[in-house]
């Protein structure tokens, strides 16, 4: 075979130039550390590493975003719960120092005292936000727990699911002692008839007072056998139909000594209260039944829970009804992916939590102070009276004597209730902080869940870096050694190239 000049040049030009792309290609190596500057270079390191970069660009999404937002979500829900916990404690604390029949009139003050501070402090921890979001209120986090100032005009209709267990004791008082301020009413004394006297009937308390008047068709309750919501006015107690009285006022019904028939249920708006009478609360509570009460109620103070995160509800504040916001009550979990295919709920809703009677409860236990605080003050000031000179006389003196006995006898119905109402609340608020607790507790197991994780995506965030830089980088080191080599190549072609294309024909004649 005869070989030309023009073949030795043509094949020396092609060995040199693969010998200058080998060069060139290890130059951008040594500059870049990195395998291929291009996918067409080796396909399959560029593909592998387009998965291992979006495994990893996800796998820190989770470490570094997801995970530090869950964490601090947890611990501002947590910091909020063991706040709870101390409020409902130290109400539980109070609940059985007034549960005791030795109280002075000052630590009857001191109770009242941490009463009202407790009230106002115990939903103000259900307002906890984390960067603007309320962490109580499920979806709606733009929403405090509580009322933020005074709304006269709002106004929501509100469906409350009621039952059996609410049932409970409440007593009733009449003729209650005025201290006279003048000779002619401590004189005349006080009659017989017009003793303080007591009444205790079994109601059930709505979860706001100053509601609107119920129409008894919005009272219902679950019928087992027909499996659907009746109107109590249909409920058969023996033979006769609950009469359920809304057009009576408290007032009116104080004037009437509180009396209540055993087939009868009375509604009270000004308290949100329905009275019943034997029979039916026998009835409810033996059948064990459920109950469900529709009502409507306009303003609201500060303070007050919003009804959309406890209740199924309406609000109706606007004349127009198309512009009426219906809410259902929901379970609804806010739930963080924290991990490839693994989601934690973060947040903890007000409704499993804080119940919606204790701030009610804690008005009760304050009223019921105010009023032992009231009878014992009405007591001191008719014995300071009966030394004073203008009532020395003998008829005035019998007088007042009549006085502090009514004095007495509401003081120690006013005493007894009061025992009895907070020897109750010991009960309620251990069960409400024991609702607290166990939030916290579940609380706890899931930030526990979240550490694990974050142990974990730690381990895969190292993991995943390595197997990343595998696959792209390179070691300086070796690439200088293949540099040296290629360059030595590419050197040692153009010498050769130089001395071969150097030769003619003429040579070798």
């Amino acid at each position: 075979m005869r070989v030309t000049n023009s073949m030795i040049s043509r094949n020396s030009m092609t060995n040199m130039n693969g010998n200058k792309v080998n060069v060139d290609k290890l130059n951008n190596q040594m500059t870049s550390q990195k395998k291929i500057s291009r996918p067409s270079e080796d396909p399959v390191i560029a593909v592998r590493a387009l998965r291992l970069r979006s495994n990893l660009n996800e796998l820190n999404q989770y470490y570094e975003r997801n995970i530090p937002d869950a964490r601090s979500w947890i611990e501002v829900t947590e910091g909020a719960l063991k706040n709870m916990e101390t409020i409902l404690d130290n109400i539980y604390k109070e609940c059985n120092n007034g549960s005791t029949d030795t109280l002075t009139q000052e630590d009857r003050n001191d109770i009242l005292k941490n009463l009202q501070s407790l009230r106002e402090q115990v939903y103000h921890e259900g307002n906890a936000d984390y960067a603007g979001r309320y962490v109580f209120t499920g979806y709606k986090t733009n929403k405090q727990l509580t009322f933020a100032e005074n709304e006269n005009d709002t106004k929501y209709e509100i469906t409350e699911k009621l039952s059996y267990s609410d049932v409970e004791e409440k007593h009733f008082y009449s003729n209650e002692v005025t201290v006279p301020n003048t000779l002619a009413d401590v004189q005349a004394g006080v009659d017989l008839a017009d003793m303080p006297q007591e009444f205790v009937h079994k109601r059930i308390r709505l979860s706001y007072e100053g509601t609107e008047t119920l129409d008894p068709a919005n009272l219902t309750y679950y019928d087992k056998d027909a499996e659907e919501w009746l109107s109590v006015a249909d409920m058969e107690i023996g033979g006769l139909f609950p009469a359920v009285i809304t057009d009576m006022s408290y007032d009116d019904w104080a004037e009437s000594d509180f009396a209540v028939r055993d087939n009868q249920i009375l509604y009270f708006k000004e308290t949100g209260e329905l009275i019943l009478g034997n029979s039916v609360a026998n009835y409810i509570a033996s059948e064990r039944i459920e109950l469900s009460m529709t009502y409507e109620k306009q303003g609201f103070k500060e303070g007050e829970l919003r009804p959309e995160h406890y209740f199924d509800c309406k609000d109706i504040t606007d004349e127009n009804p198309d512009n009426h916001i219906e809410y259902t009550k929901e379970n609804q979990e806010i739930k963080f992916t924290v991990a490839f295919n693994q989601t934690l709920t973060i947040n903890t809703q007000a409704s499993d939590v804080l119940d919606s009677s204790i701030g009610r409860d804690i008005d009760e236990l304050t009223n019921a102070v105010q009023a032992a605080i009231a009878a014992h003050d009405k007591i001191e000031k008719l014995e300071a009276m009966k030394k004073e000179e203008q009532y020395s006389d003998p008829l005035a003196q019998a007088g007042i004597a009549e006085w502090i006995e009514a004095a007495e006898k509401e003081a120690d119905y006013a005493d007894d209730y009061m025992q009895k109402l907070y020897s109750r609340g010991v009960g309620k608020f251990q069960d409400y902080k024991e609702a607290v607790t166990l939030a916290k507790t579940d609380l706890g197991s899931r930030e526990d869940r979240l550490n694990l994780t974050e142990n974990r995506m730690s381990d895969q965030q190292t993991t995943f870096e390595t197997l990343k830089s595998r696959n792209e980088d390179m070691e300086l080191s070796d690439i200088i050694i293949e540099y040296t080599a290629a360059y030595n190549a590419y050197q040692a072609s153009l010498q050769a190239s130089a001395k071969a294309n150097g030769q003619t024909l003429l040579n070798y004649l």
